[in-house]
């Protein structure tokens, strides 16, 4: 395979997974301002911005932090990386350049999604941007179900390697937010905002359903830690993206004969992760941790493009 075409490939998956990423996060944040039991306003919206490092990118705006414009910049603004519309512009930039190695249904959703935002819809209330990033959902999802019907061959491989690689980044950028910066000041740790919020993060990964399943204590913040940094059962969890991109290595070596700085790095990392144990993390640090984790998940980003010579 081509260099470039893996390239794009890999980026189509880390595109098409920040895309669904995003559209979970401004759902659950309207979710979070609406319909909770004390509306987190400007606090959840900030912490939306800050999980995609879109902040200082809003700040040049001098719009408001207000729900409609965050979730506006957050879904259709075209003005910035950032965006859901953004993602899924340059998710079909890349599908493009490798037509023929898709499958007729795996296209179809790709080009589904970014339809959604073809006339470059605005959202305004948040009935509207919830049916907005709902239809972004169905269409990611549309792509997922077509993907493992393809072909597993390196096609496939190179995909889901960009969608571990971000999802590692996009897990830890939401817990690390949500620890650190999210409760409003003067509110109460296991008060019902607090709650509510961690209800949110859950929600965000698609996890509400897997917390009831492992833990049977109730929703306890070191649970959700616990659920979304290690335990490798969860495909959204650090563990189990970083134990997804070791295994994807692992397979691409045998079919490519590659071996090199990623595959070492992948499996360290790998070691690492089923070694820690969210208590000592928590004790020793979290914000340190997560932050580590997203500066290596960079590393091993930039060496898998030097090992598979992308442009």
């Amino acid at each position: 395979m081509l260099s470039r075409t893996a390239s794009s490939l890999y980026w189509l998956g880390r595109y098409i997974e920040r895309a669904d990423f995003i559209a979970r996060l401004v759902e659950a944040t309207i979710r979070l301002d609406v319909l909770s039991a004390r509306p987190a306003g400007e606090a959840a919206w900030q912490s939306a911005l800050r999980v995609t490092d879109t902040d200082a990118a809003f700040k040049a705006t001098g719009a408001s932090m207000t729900r409609e414009a965050v979730s506006r910049f957050l879904t259709s603004d075209t003005s910035h990386p950032g965006s859901i519309v953004r993602s899924l512009d340059m998710a079909r930039m890349n599908a493009r350049a490798v037509r023929t190695a898709l499958t007729r249904e795996s296209w179809s959703a790709i080009n589904s999604a970014w339809l959604v935002f073809d006339k470059r819809v605005s959202p305004g209330d948040p009935d509207r941007t919830l049916a907005l990033v709902d239809a972004v959902k169905r269409e990611t999802r549309g792509f997922e179900g077509a993907l493992h019907r393809m072909l597993r061959n390196q096609t496939t491989l190179f995909i889901r390697l960009g969608q571990a690689t971000e999802r590692v980044d996009d897990t830890a950028r939401l817990l690390d937010v949500k620890y650190h910066l999210l409760l409003p000041e003067g509110e109460q740790v296991g008060g019902t905002v607090d709650r509510d919020q961690w209800t949110t993060i859950l929600q965000t990964v698609s996890a509400v359903t897997a917390y009831r399943w492992l833990y049977n204590d109730g929703l306890v913040p070191a649970n959700v830690i616990d659920l979304l940094l290690s335990r490798s059962e969860l495909p959204r969890s650090v563990a189990g993206a970083i134990e997804e991109v070791t295994d994807v290595l692992t397979h691409l070596a045998r079919r490519t004969g590659t071996n090199g700085e990623a595959d070492r790095m992948a499996r360290s990392r790998h070691a690492r992760a089923l070694k820690t144990r969210s208590n000592d993390v928590i004790l020793s640090g979290l914000h340190q941790h997560l932050q580590a984790v997203i500066a290596e998940n960079d590393q091993l980003h930039a060496a898998i493009a030097r090992q598979f010579k992308f442009h």
